[in-house]
């Protein structure tokens, strides 16, 4: 071991952050809404979150289906981060 550097091993286990996007997203122009939401089934160690987006009316609610997606946790959080980059805010709808 090299002194004065951090010592790479650790007590973090692979997988444990459980912590997952989820929620709504809507665009800046009140268009469309992005669901994000965890598959029940992924393992602790490889989960997957599925994207439901969906094209709004007049007052920014749900009003027909666009497409689904199916991603790791760490292209869902980047996938966040970057709508909200963007000009997408949270907004409160129930899903399902």
């Amino acid at each position: 071991m090299v002194t004065g550097r951090a010592n790479v091993w650790s007590n973090f286990s692979y997988g444990s952050r459980i912590d997952t996007p989820k929620g709504c997203l809507l665009n800046a122009e009140g268009s469309s809404l992005i669901f994000f939401e965890k598959c029940k089934k992924s393992p602790h160690n490889n989960i997957k979150i599925f994207t439901h987006i969906f094209y709004t009316n007049h007052l920014g609610e749900p009003a027909g289906f666009k497409s689904s997606s199916q991603m790791r946790l760490d292209e869902a959080w980047e996938r966040w981060h970057e709508l909200q980059e963007h000009g997408w805010t949270e907004v409160s709808h129930n899903f399902g």
